[in-house]
């Protein structure tokens, strides 16, 4: 089975350290636990999410602490997938995929989803996009290249056109538009050594830490929101306005999400200027951010310090 699976990995392009010898045995030995098998899971089930609408997704973990939080969304995963076999899906949460052979049957049945989908969509691509324009129109990928065909004027792409013609056009586009700006317009990267597939797989593991921490911030700062709002509400007089205290705030809430949309293409795209910091406390930044609120933060302080 585990030759199966790793046969399988390099058909779908997979080039991460589970290929090596004795890898992948090791990693679904340890499951969950495994900070490894998670990022193959979680490679999986990405590759998945640009041919399948899915509402839910599965994170990679950094350490066998973390292993909860794995379980947790897989479990999401398998229930909307309806994932056929209930040793997968039944049992108590903590001690799903933690068993060798069923990590390997996760992995056999994530790669089999991940196959019919791509075969589906090479057989009957009209059932996929029945107007050209929107296959994988919920990826980020398919939204990224658009947007870039958008900017630099591009027309659309015809269907039979390969990877590689299409990238070159955007690259030939994108000397035209270079070659019309004064020379330092871009700026030059702040990211300057070239990278190899390692180096990419350790600041794709650092920027899902990063991630991960931010999420668990940003939370808790919407839940203080939350939480602060609904208690404008708690007076009598405010009772009465509840409606339109909702119509207000909840078209402004539902832009604000907790997941962090940085990645790593952010990082390779960079400028030198982004390496300028500025304190927030600065003369020319307060300029800009001071506010009369100040004022009765600085007079608590000082009552508060006993000053």
């Amino acid at each position: 089975m585990e030759n199966d699976i790793i046969v399988s990995l390099e058909d779908l392009g997979y080039q991460g350290p589970l290929l090596d010898d004795g890898s992948l045995d090791s990693a679904s030995s340890g499951g969950a636990t495994s900070p490894e098998f998670t990022k193959l899971c979680a490679w999986l089930v990405s590759e998945l999410r640009l041919y399948c609408r899915l509402e839910e997704n599965v994170h990679a973990t950094n350490c066998p602490s973390e292993a909860e939080g794995f379980q947790l969304e897989m479990s999401g995963l398998l229930s909307e997938l309806n994932c056929p076999y209930p040793v997968l899906t039944t049992g108590a949460l903590p001690q799903r995929f933690l068993q060798k052979n069923h990590s390997l049957l996760l992995l056999s049945f994530l790669i089999s989803e991940l196959e019919a989908s791509r075969m589906s969509l090479v057989t009957c691509p009209q059932s996929r996009a029945p107007d050209g324009d929107k296959a994988h129109d919920g990826s980020p990928v398919f939204l990224e290249l658009k947007g870039i065909c958008v900017a630099l004027g591009m027309s659309k792409p015809p269907a039979n056109i390969t990877m590689f013609q299409f990238f070159t056009g955007i690259e030939k586009k994108l000397k035209e538009a270079l070659s019309r700006v004064p020379p330092n317009h871009v700026g030059e990267p702040l990211l300057k050594k070239p990278l190899g597939p390692v180096h990419l797989e350790k600041i794709e593991a650092i920027n899902q830490a990063l991630v991960n921490e931010y999420e668990v911030r940003r939370k808790m700062l919407l839940k203080r929101l939350d939480v602060t709002v609904q208690s404008f509400g708690w007076s009598d007089r405010a009772k009465s306005h509840s409606e339109k205290l909702g119509r207000v705030y909840q078209p402004l809430r539902s832009v604000l999400v907790a997941k962090s949309r940085i990645s790593v293409a952010h990082l390779l795209a960079a400028r030198q200027d982004f390496s300028k910091i500025l304190r927030t406390s600065s003369g020319k930044i307060r300029e800009k951010t001071a506010c009369a609120i100040n004022k009765v933060q600085n007079y608590l302080h000082l009552m508060y310090s006993g000053k």
